[in-house]
């Protein structure tokens, strides 16, 4: 199939966004066109669809050369991107300091996902020695920029008192922000203090979120947790948990 593409729209990189979520193939032959024409944004919408297979064949390594086309001219998400792939051995061979190095560099330039992601690295000494105390301020910069996935963690060092004081307000406000923001971990790390409150409505209503917003792994051992809580209510979600992931383990097939 062929599409009538006018230059200014594959030249636009919002406009090749918006396009994505309208239709993969229209936009994977704008975003060839515009990634040809020298579009940075292109470039690094290019590389994210070859690796999701989105409108195009799925080709991790060619996927990690438009990230590297796209970083070396300045591109902060392709640069954390070329993270990933390193992390995760998409399109090479894993190796987590060289994830480590791409992602400090995009953190230090100021990208909430490359803060988060070094943070990551840093909490759990993968490819760097651990450092519990930069992993926490990684995790407070990226939340105070409004990163939801780094609220929740920022929660969990306060409520735990890890490498700082700790502090329940300040950690209960946190993750009702990443819950509101939608992170799923969010969400269930606020209905648990919830719950612990008595709110046990409350806490359904966004502990469901999370069912909703969740991945296997997540599904898998939150449902594992659900059948310890004290609520009778909360305690019959276990089953929702475990059978949704089952469903997201078989989709996987």
């Amino acid at each position: 199939m062929s599409f009538q593409l006018r230059r200014e729209e594959v030249l636009d990189g919002d406009r090749l966004k918006a396009m994505l979520e309208e239709s993969h193939a229209r936009a994977a032959q704008a975003i060839l066109i515009a990634a040809r024409e020298n579009v940075l944004e292109a470039q690094a919408l290019l590389g994210q669809i070859l690796l999701d297979g989105q409108g195009i064949a799925q080709d991790q390594p060619l996927a990690l050369r438009w990230f590297e086309i796209a970083a070396q001219r300045g591109h902060l998400m392709a640069r954390n991107m070329l993270g990933r792939c390193h992390e995760h051995g998409w399109g090479c061979a894993a190796d987590a300091a060289v994830a480590a190095g791409h992602y400090r560099m995009a953190a230090e330039a100021g990208l909430d996902w490359a803060m988060y992601n070094y943070a990551n690295l840093l909490a759990t000494g993968r490819g760097v020695m651990v450092d519990q105390s930069q992993a926490l301020d990684l995790y407070r910069r990226a939340a105070e920029l409004g990163h939801a996935k780094s609220m929740n963690l920022l929660g969990r060092y306060l409520e735990e008192g890890r490498v700082c004081p700790a502090d329940p307000l300040a950690a209960r406000l946190w993750y009702q922000r990443s819950a509101e923001g939608g992170d799923f971990r969010g969400q269930f790390s606020y209905a648990a203090l919830l719950a612990d409150d008595g709110q046990v409505d409350e806490a359904m209503s966004w502990l469901r979120r999370a069912l909703t917003g969740g991945n296997q792994n997540f599904l898998r051992v939150s449902g594992d947790a659900l059948l310890n809580a004290p609520h009778p209510a909360i305690r019959a979600m276990a089953q929702e948990y475990r059978q949704r992931a089952s469903e997201l383990a078989q989709q996987q097939h």
